[in-house]
């Protein structure tokens, strides 16, 4: 079967957890046998010539030739050589550009532009794909055209966003886009015949708010990647992963501000991803290493995984690649949203700084067997258990 994918940048895991879990999508279906077209509104980028191997690409924007992604025009160009330009300044200056250039200190997404929308119609229109897969209800514009009344078509929610827009107001934030309601994210959702939500939860709410759709949960599939056999964990080494997101930075500042003085000064923690770079400073002991290719060797390394969010929707795919990879995860109460429910899991939910530090020590001083956090991988999210509906849902 063939299948167009949605969305305004690649998916690929090991940037940010819904490009993680869009990648998993695809290869899922690829691995069944089917054909999947990534469809690339705008010109999210993260350089000028991009190797994307991945899928097949297409869009208004760009180029694709030969498993490279270009932009069209000069224009593009512009925007992609800024973004990369920016990326390049300390991280505070960084900081400042962004929130200058959106008028914001978070974005939660853009909507597609009229002309996008237009085009990716006319693509799905000419190309007539046996279901459009597509990436959030910021580019769900298309599927409200008449001309593809009728088409199969299930839209990855990945957050119910009306819901963490508030948060962030409430917190007070500046917000992009500025509004976003209850009743907004209901109609850019209703142009769907499926909606998939990222957990459980989450799949229970959107069936109250879109009654007259199909609603499943299509969590982020996870296979266990044990540590090679007689491969030593490193004592008393933490480590966490993230973006540069609010929520993380937040998390991380409450964590060192709150916690860390409290663990004494022979532990270490590995900070993995754009988080660290946006971070002003860090405490002794803590080691940024941004974006890192291969997981594998940081996770293996580590005696335990952190999650010190104060905010917490959609799923928290970092506590999945914790676990396949045999890590328990000390983590607030908010990171545990949305997971499956079980005795066994390999978290320890911890509300206040006094707790979250005492289970830390109390975990390294008896560190759980791999095992434990393998099991409930395999239990619960295997590609079978999370992605099952959605492949009925797909005719797949």
């Amino acid at each position: 079967m063939r299948y167009v994918f949605l969305t305004d940048e690649l998916p690929r895991p090991g940037v940010a957890g819904h490009l993680a879990a869009n990648h998993a999508i695809i290869s899922w279906l690829q691995g069944l046998g089917h054909q999947v077209t990534v469809l690339l509104l705008g010109t999210r980028l993260a350089w000028p010539v991009e190797r994307y191997g991945i899928a097949p690409v297409a869009g208004p924007q760009i180029v694709a030739r030969a498993g490279h992604v270009l932009p069209r025009s000069p224009r593009a160009l512009a925007a992609i050589l800024l973004r990369a330009a920016v990326r390049g300044l300390p991280p505070l200056a960084a900081r400042w550009v962004r929130r200058r250039r959106h008028q914001a200190d978070a974005v939660l997404g853009r909507f597609c532009s009229a002309a996008e929308a237009d085009w990716a119609t006319r693509y799905i229109a000419s190309e007539k794909p046996d279901a459009v897969l597509v990436d959030t209800l910021f580019r769900a514009a298309p599927l409200a055209a008449p001309a593809l009344h009728g088409v199969n078509s299930v839209i990855i929610t990945h957050d119910v966003f009306h819901r963490r827009h508030r948060a962030l107001v409430d917190a007070g934030y500046r917000v992009q886009p500025r509004h976003l309601s209850c009743a907004d994210e209901i109609a850019a959702l209703s142009g769907a015949r499926c909606i998939a939500a990222i957990q459980h939860d989450e799949a229970a709410l959107l069936r109250k708010l879109c009654p007259t759709q199909h609603v499943l949960a299509a969590p982020m599939a996870a296979l266990p990647c044990p540590p090679p056999e007689g491969r030593q964990r490193q004592p008393r080494r933490l480590v966490f992963i993230g973006s540069a997101n609010l929520p993380n930075l937040d998390g991380l500042r409450w964590f060192f501000a709150e916690i860390w003085p409290h663990l004494g000064g022979n532990i270490s923690l590995d900070l993995i991803g754009d988080c660290g770079a946006a971070l002003r400073a860090v405490p002794p002991g803590v080691i940024r290493h941004g974006r890192v290719q291969d997981l594998r060797t940081r996770l293996h390394d580590a005696s335990l995984a952190i999650s010190p969010l104060l905010v917490g929707s959609g799923l928290k795919v970092k506590l999945l690649d914790y676990a396949k990879h045999g890590l328990v995860t000390v983590a607030t109460p908010s990171s545990l949203e949305g997971f499956a429910p079980d005795e066994a899991a390999p978290f320890v939910a911890a509300a206040s700084p006094e707790e979250f530090a005492a289970a830390i020590l109390r975990q390294l001083a008896a560190p759980a067997r791999p095992e434990r956090a393998l099991d409930y991988v395999t239990r619960h999210y295997s590609p079978e258990a999370s992605f099952g509906a959605l492949r009925v849902a797909l005719g797949a």
